[in-house]
C-alpha cells in the first residue's frame, strides 16, 4: 500500500471512528472532570514522521499531586486506580484519533516517543521515524509496554521494512483483541515504561 493509499485509509478510519466514539469520549471526559479534575485532556510533545515534533492528545489519567518540594510526585504516586482502567481499556488513547485525522499520526506504526529521545537513538533505531506513528503497531501487539526497549525498536523497523496493507490489518485486528485481555499496559515496576537512555541497545546482527 503506498503512503497515499495508506493516508487516505487512516482519513476514513479514524473519522468513521470518531464519530462513532464520540459518545463514549464525552462521557470519559466526563468522568474525568470529575475524578481528576481539569484539564481533561493530556497534551504532550511527541515525536512524529522524521522526527517533526507534534502535539499528543490523550484522556488525562493521573493526578497533579505533588511533594513537600512542591515538585511533581512519581508516575506511579500520581496513577489514581481510575486511570489505570483507563489505561487498561485504552480509552484514555481514544483522543490521539484526532492526531490520526490530522495526520500527525497513522493507524498502524511505530508508537510516539519522546521528542529528546532521538539524539540518543542509533542509525538503525532512528529508522524507525521513516513512518508515521502509529495508534498501534507491530511492537504493541508483540508485548505493548512490557516489552523491552531492544526489542521495541526492533520490531519498530522490522515493520518499516516490511509494511503492508495485509500487515496493517492483521496488526489492528490483534491490537482489538489486546484490548480485552488488558496485557502489557506497563512495564514491570513503572506506571508505564522506564526512560530511555540508549546506553545499553544492541542493534541485531546483519
Amino acid at each position: 500500500m503506498g503512503d497515499g493509499a495508506k493516508r487516505l485509509f487512516d482519513i476514513v478510519t479514524s473519522l468513521a471512528l470518531l464519530v462513532l466514539a464520540l459518545p463514549v469520549m464525552l462521557v470519559v471526559a466526563l468522568l474525568v472532570r470529575w475524578r481528576l479534575g481539569s484539564p481533561v485532556l493530556f497534551r504532550q510533545t511527541r515525536a512524529g514522521l522524521r522526527g517533526r515534533p507534534f502535539e499528543l492528545l490523550k484522556f488525562r489519567t493521573m493526578t497533579d499531586a505533588r511533594g513537600p518540594d512542591g515538585a511533581l510526585r512519581s508516575d506511579e504516586a500520581r496513577l489514581t486506580r481510575f486511570g489505570r482502567f483507563l489505561r487498561g481499556t485504552t480509552l484514555d488513547e481514544l483522543p490521539e484519533l484526532w492526531n490520526v485525522l490530522r495526520g500527525d499520526m497513522s493507524l498502524v506504526g511505530p508508537r510516539p516517543l519522546y521528542v529528546h529521545y532521538i539524539p540518543r537513538y542509533t542509525a538503525f533505531q532512528s529508522r524507525r521515524l521513516e513512518v508515521r506513528p502509529g495508534l498501534t503497531g507491530w511492537a504493541v501487539v508483540h508485548g505493548r509496554n512490557a516489552l523491552g526497549w531492544e526489542d521495541r525498536f526492533r520490531l519498530d523497523v522490522w515493520y518499516v521494512d516490511h509494511r503492508s496493507f495485509a500487515l496493517d490489518l492483521k496488526i489492528l485486528w490483534r491490537t482489538a483483541l489486546l484490548v480485552f485481555s488488558r496485557k502489557g499496559v506497563s512495564a514491570e515496576g513503572h506506571a508505564t515504561m522506564p526512560e530511555f537512555t540508549g546506553a545499553r541497545e544492541r542493534e541485531p546482527l546483519p
